[in-house]
């Protein structure tokens, strides 16, 4: 059973980048062809997706964050991690790491982390 993890901080302070690792247990990040995802919520409201990262370490982006969003991998951890630079109270919300696969024929993405809330404040 495929099972994904948030590490996050809890608080970061604003101009600061956030760093938010997603550990993959009960499945291999470089299983052609999985793409592995960060989306957001901010608290009450709905989803944004902000990028991804191929089985073979390719990243794809949300436009609106592209400039600020960094995701990368290492394959010996099962881990992939989401940088989002020059944070503001903005980028408050609850992250989530979550996977797209062909076990769905990428209509969906199956299966999520928990996710974990960022918050940033001085």
């Amino acid at each position: 059973q495929v099972q994904l993890q948030e590490s996050g901080p809890g608080l970061v302070k604003p101009s600061q980048t956030l760093s938010l690792p997603c550990t993959v247990s009960g499945g291999s990040i470089t299983t052609s062809f999985d793409y592995w995802n960060w989306i957001r919520r901010p608290p009450g409201k709905g989803l944004q997706w902000v990028g991804a990262i191929s089985y073979s370490g390719s990243t794809d982006y949300n436009p609106s964050l592209k400039s600020r969003t960094s995701i990368s991998r290492d394959t010996s951890k099962n881990q992939f991690t989401l940088q989002l630079s020059s944070v503001t109270p903005e980028d408050t919300d609850v992250y989530f790491c979550a996977r797209n696969s062909q076990v769905a024929g990428y209509r969906y993405l199956e299966v999520w982390g928990q996710g974990t809330l960022v918050t940033v404040s001085s």
